[in-house]
């Protein structure tokens, strides 16, 4: 009988996805709506909770899309105040 693999994704974004949600006051609901109607980005309140708790991967344009929506910078989303040097202009 062959073993069931469980993969849990690792994010860099997810935590400071969340922070960036509650600073703007939206819930997992309201990121969602937005990212859907304003991104055509399609996204349950649940995939964001999985996002949120690294538990699905994040698209790239995803990012993008979430940086928007949360008026944050890619970068900050990716590794927060510690952007590696080697990424800065």
């Amino acid at each position: 009988m062959a073993k069931t693999r469980v993969i849990k994704a690792t994010n860099k974004c997810g935590k400071r996805v969340k922070l960036a949600r509650v600073e703007k006051d939206m819930t997992q609901l309201d990121l969602a709506t937005a990212l859907n109607m304003d991104c055509g980005i399609e996204i349950s309140s649940t995939g964001v909770s999985y996002l949120e708790n690294d538990e699905r991967f994040v698209k790239d344009f995803e990012i993008i899309a979430l940086a928007e929506v949360l008026d944050k910078h890619p970068m900050w989303l990716l590794f927060g105040d510690k952007v590696p040097q080697k990424y800065k202009n």
